[in-house]
């Protein structure tokens, strides 16, 4: 299930998007204003973000430049009445996924929305193989981790660091491998950002008693071992 933000301040917009996208199978969190979306989006919690670009309290560009800024790549389509060029434009320069012109039709806002889920899934992974070590499982297409039949919540990135790991057992992985394969670029992140993942994605296998499974190698990178 795609959890997906979706920020507009007239609130029958926001309403019936919201409504549609959860018709469609998604789960969905709405919001009204720019400072709040842009709290939520920098949690990295969201597969998507529907954001409108005039907004109270903080515009859309400002939110994607931003979330940008701050490392935050979750795929953003933005939706405005500007319809010119340039603004399009400036949308897609400050790092947005694609643009949508209102008044738009709900069917072609679900057809560029599951275009960027689609192309994020490739991107981390989704389209994988389905990992199963001893008591460990990793699916990429529900996108769903257990440890012993209990479940683990990952974010989007850090599944896809899971993944990568777990689907090479018992090898190690390079730090620059893992941001080509995680991160779609080893210049898109520092190795320092790997680290940090790795310790998120370590915390979460400790709660469940399989912590003992991610390793560092010294020097060189990470690997998650069989059980």
């Amino acid at each position: 299930m795609a959890r997906v933000l979706v920020v507009d301040d007239e609130p029958g917009i926001r309403t019936a998007v919201a409504r549609g996208l959860t018709a469609e199978g998604m789960e969905v969190v709405a919001l009204g204003d720019g400072r709040s979306a842009l709290q939520a989006a920098l949690t990295g919690g969201f597969d998507a973000i529907v954001l409108d670009i005039i907004l109270p309290g903080l515009s859309g560009y400002r939110v994607v430049e931003e979330m940008r800024a701050a490392g935050v790549d979750t795929p953003v389509l933005l939706v405005s009445a500007k319809d010119g060029e340039f603004d399009q434009a400036d949308g897609l320069d400050l790092g947005a996924d694609g643009y949508l012109v209102k008044p738009f039709a709900f069917v072609v806002l679900v057809a560029q929305l599951k275009a960027l889920l689609r192309r994020r899934d490739q991107a981390l992974g989704r389209t994988g193989q389905r990992v199963r070590l001893g008591p460990l499982v990793v699916d990429p297409v529900s996108r769903s981790v257990s440890w012993k039949g209990e479940s683990i919540e990952l974010s989007p990135r850090e599944f896809a660091l899971l993944h990568a790991l777990a689907s090479r057992p018992d090898t190690a992985v390079a730090k620059d491998d893992l941001l080509r394969m995680v991160w779609g670029d080893e210049q898109a992140a520092s190795r320092n950002v790997v680290e940090v993942y790795v310790g998120y994605v370590r915390r979460k296998l400790d709660a469940v008693g399989a912590g003992h499974l991610l390793k560092t190698v010294r020097g060189y990178g990470y690997l998650v071992g069989t059980p």
